[in-house]
């Protein structure tokens, strides 16, 4: 299975986990349980601009949950808000209201009891996280091709997520 966790967007072969019930959701459920997956059920698992609305000590229980239920040698595409990129772009800002949009892409639009943001990732941060857990291999990259949505989002011609490619 290839599961969209966090998704909307309907594409065929991949499956959908929504906190929110949606039109295409297949599984409506918390990024912080997934214990109705069995163990190497998944061939893919994207998680786009879901991470962030983890707290930090519930990050890692989240990452080795998707881990256990990933597939020796399957892949976890992994996108969050790159706070290094962002915090550059909130210090230089002068004007107020850019200065607003910033934070809100820091701490999470606010616009329903889900959009909120508990911790901020950059790259060395998230690869200890995966290295710790038991990832063979993590790269960053520009874009996954897969799904048309936030991590690939540019501000000012920058990219202002952090996308990774893990490997179980």
């Amino acid at each position: 299975m290839k599961l969209h966790i966090g998704g909307e967007q309907a594409k065929e072969g991949w499956k959908i986990l929504n906190s929110q019930l949606k039109a295409g959701v297949d599984f409506l459920g918390d990024v912080r349980n997934l214990g109705n997956f069995a163990e190497d059920s998944c061939s893919e698992i994207y998680a786009s601009h879901v991470l962030e609305h983890v707290g930090f000590f519930e990050s890692d229980k989240v990452i080795k949950q998707i881990f256990r239920i990933l597939k020796k040698g399957g892949k976890f595409y992994i996108s969050v808000p790159d706070l290094e990129v962002i915090t550059e772009f909130f210090l230089k800002e002068k004007d107020l209201e850019r200065k607003i949009e910033f934070l809100r892409i820091i701490y999470g639009g606010q616009m329903d009891n889900y959009d909120f943001h508990y911790m901020g990732y950059w790259k060395d941060l998230l690869f200890r996280l995966l290295k710790n857990i038991g990832f063979s291999s993590y790269q960053k990259v520009d874009s996954f091709n897969i799904f048309n949505d936030t991590s690939e989002l540019k501000i000012n011609g920058r990219l202002i997520s952090l996308n990774i490619i893990a490997t179980k």
